[in-house]
């Protein structure tokens, strides 16, 4: 029999040790939440838990970032809520706004790991109770998500219906031949924000983060951040349904998250629209899920230097 590496290596901790199970004061402190909606999704998917796929891809990372030349695992707390169950259930947003209401508060950001979009619509509408108002909304999207009716593409319109200024919602991404005049129109009359994918890719990507936080979370409001993750390229989101040629790079993505989390006006933000039966056998869309979950927290510690 060959000899097969130990892959444990106390002097290589992966980012998995970085979930826990309450607060630390030592620590910046960030919530975790599974909300793994799929019931309503326009394209059929699997019930498979996208949020545990996530945390268990956590293991194949570090928690070294050498960008910010510091240890995660020595500055950050990532507390684990766990999955909430029945996620398109009819008291699912009861239910997500008591976990949101428990929380301690030394937390400074919610990461929302979905589901399909359903779960920004449920995520935001239980966070910003009784009134959405007083909130603004930035996307990562290659879709406007105005559609009529109730289902994943759908979020954004059933938010302005709820009372979300369209005034403070900006959508980046946007992508040709993958939404339609007459919901582009809807989102011009409701003074929606958008920043296509080819205007995003003329500008610098922190000046596109800097004008959307601007505008979103005008007047001292509250922002809540929606990552698409089919808003990406095929080739990097393969567990994405609705993804397509030309999106996004895995690294566009990952600066993205890192940028805006940085703000301190960003109180959530989700991860959204992977079916994990659809990826790729190396599992790249959950890695890169899990990657830019830890993009958030080298965002959240970023505010602290």
């Amino acid at each position: 029999m060959g000899y097969v590496a130990d892959a444990r290596d106390p002097n290589w901790p992966s980012a998995r040790s970085l979930l826990a199970t309450s607060t630390n004061a030592d620590r910046v402190n960030v919530a975790l939440v599974g909300l793994a909606t799929f019931a309503t999704s326009v394209t059929p998917r699997s019930a498979t838990s996208t949020p545990e796929a996530i945390r268990r891809s956590l293991e194949r990372f570090s928690t070294w970032s050498y960008s910010d030349l510091v240890d995660l695992g020595e500055v950050v707390a990532l507390v684990d809520y766990g999955d909430i169950l029945e996620p398109d259930g009819e008291t699912v947003q009861e239910r997500l706004r008591a976990v949101f209401d428990s929380l301690d508060m030394s937390v400074v950001l919610r990461v929302v790991l979905g589901g399909d979009n359903a779960a920004t619509w449920h995520a935001l509408s239980a966070l910003s109770a009784p009134d959405v108002s007083r909130w603004g909304l930035v996307t990562l999207d290659a879709h406007l998500d105005l559609r009529d009716g109730i289902s994943n593409g759908s979020p954004v319109r059933q938010l302005l219906e709820a009372g979300l200024p369209g005034a403070n919602v900006v959508q980046v991404g946007l992508a040709d031949f993958s939404n339609s005049a007459f919901y582009a129109k809807r989102a011009r009359d409701a003074g929606i924000t958008v920043i296509s994918r080819d205007e995003m890719r003329s500008q610098s990507l922190d000046d596109v983060v800097d004008r959307a936080l601007d505008i979103a979370g005008a007047d001292g409001r509250k922002v809540y951040v929606d990552i698409d993750m089919d808003a990406g390229d095929r080739s990097v989101v393969p567990g994405c349904p609705a993804s397509a040629p030309g999106g996004l790079s895995a690294d566009e993505m990952r600066r993205f998250v890192r940028r805006v989390t940085s703000d301190a006006r960003v109180a959530a933000l989700d991860l959204t629209e992977i079916d994990v039966e659809r990826d790729s056998e190396d599992q790249r869309t959950v890695r890169l899920a899990a990657l830019l979950v830890l993009e958030a927290l080298a965002g959240v510690w970023r505010r602290q230097v």
